[in-house]
């Protein structure tokens, strides 16, 4: 490879200006597959950083699949494909990167439950009714009830019979976990907010039973919206101490697939 880098500016994480930087290359045919990256020094020395960050960045591109080691050869580009699907958000608060997950599950969610009204079976409703029946409980017995509310979208997402929704929904679990986790945290601070979720949930569950398709859509967008809302108002002490711990996955953007 002959190309050569420019030095990276102090400010915004080195290894995902290194990171960036490389991919960049890859993507736009200049590194193709096959090249070798120069050595972990003389990146270093171009980019102006420590190996550290080099070895940072390289290990990221390997997890997405753009680059791969050959024991005792190097680092070479891969062959073309599909990327590993990621959030990367390390410069947007926690409140911020919990609301942007909570925007995604609502596009996902209201769509859902419009297709197990449509599509449900007696044994989906029970099964819905018994993981609602669990989330009460677990509220009940003093949890939060992050776990049970989990099961509860996943129960009404297998009534929506669509493989490639609850693929997706699977796919992107560790993110949707870690968002509901924080919304179940925060509303459990509140017996009001406990109350307006209990309520939502109960409204989704009728609409699904009934077999109105509209009225579920509508249902699990007002609960994405309202649970919005909820983080909007969560008490600031709630974002410097569990909210924070709780999102920090989120905010650190780890990536999906590996």
């Amino acid at each position: 490879m002959t190309a050569r880098f420019q030095s990276i500016a102090p400010g915004a994480r080195l290894a995902d200006q290194v990171a960036d930087a490389l991919a960049a290359e890859v993507r736009s045919g200049r590194l193709s597959e096959g090249d070798r990256l120069p050595t972990e020094s003389a990146l270093a020395e171009q980019f102006g950083v420590s190996r550290t960050v080099v070895r940072e960045a390289v290990s990221r591109l390997k997890s997405l699949g753009l680059l791969d080691s050959r024991q005792g050869s190097g680092v070479y580009v891969r062959a073309a494909g599909v990327e590993p699907l990621r959030f990367e958000m390390p410069h947007v608060a926690s409140r911020e990167a919990v609301i942007q997950m909570v925007e995604l599950r609502r596009a996902l969610e209201a769509e859902v439950a419009a297709l197990a009204a449509e599509r449900r079976t007696a044994d989906d409703v029970q099964r819905i009714r018994d993981a609602i029946d669990a989330l009460h409980a677990a509220v009940a017995a003093g949890g939060n009830g992050a776990e049970e509310d989990v099961r509860f979208h996943r129960a009404i997402a297998e009534a929506a019979r669509n493989p490639f929704l609850v693929g997706t929904l699977q796919y992107l679990r560790q993110f949707l976990h870690g968002a509901t986790r924080v919304t179940r945290a925060n509303e459990a601070r509140r017996a009001d907010f406990a109350r307006e979720v209990a309520q939502e949930h109960a409204r989704i569950v009728e609409a699904i039973e009934a077999g109105d398709a509209l009225r579920a859509r509508e249902a699990a967008k007002s609960h994405m919206d309202n649970a919005i809302r909820r983080i909007e108002q969560a008490d600031p002490a709630f974002w410097q101490q569990e909210g924070a711990q709780l999102a920090r996955p989120l905010v650190e953007g780890w990536p999906l697939g590996s």
